[in-house]
């Protein structure tokens, strides 16, 4: 199993983000377009993240308090700015997963013409959108705290590889 770069975010005030580091997996599949994108459907389904979408990602700072997420991109790059203003830019490109946990803020900064990602949530999860709003942060606390630990790492599937990232 790769090991990937782990990334902690303190609450600003405004994204909550969690205490769960995010998880950032470089360059762990070569498919690209849509037999990366369908290679990604396909791992996630397998290690049960499902629910799954294909798009790029929102341009404002949003996070999900109801589940945690994954993303992988299949096509061009970005440079996304996690856990709020006070969090880290990285540069993704194809090939490359990001499991977000729940409360953590996402934005993309700016990207190529082409970038994409499939993304998809553990026991196909629903999913909010949170924007960082006074009125949704004392209920979205709650949230987050009710978040269960996936089963499962959404690219290496069933092993402890996934909780023992997140202890």
């Amino acid at each position: 199993m790769a090991i990937p770069e782990k990334y902690h975010f303190k609450d600003d005030g405004n994204i909550p983000n969690n205490t769960l580091p995010l998880l950032f997996y470089k360059a762990v599949f070569t498919e690209t377009g849509d037999t990366g994108a369908t290679w990604l459907e396909n791992r996630f389904e397998k290690n049960n993240w499902t629910n799954s979408w294909r798009n790029g990602i929102f341009g404002y700072h949003h996070y999900h308090s109801i589940t945690h997420e994954v993303l992988g991109v299949y096509e061009g790059n970005a440079l996304v700015h996690f856990g709020g203003e006070n969090g880290s830019k990285i540069w993704v490109e194809a090939g490359d997963v990001v499991v977000i946990p729940a409360g953590v803020g996402h934005k993309k900064i700016e990207s190529s013409a082409d970038f994409a990602v499939v993304g998809a949530y553990p026991n196909g999860s629903d999913y909010d959108i949170l924007t960082g709003k006074p009125e949704e942060r004392k209920q979205a606390k709650r949230n987050i705290l009710k978040v269960p630990l996936p089963k499962s790492d959404p690219v290496f599937g069933l092993n402890e590889g996934l909780l023992k990232l997140w202890s």
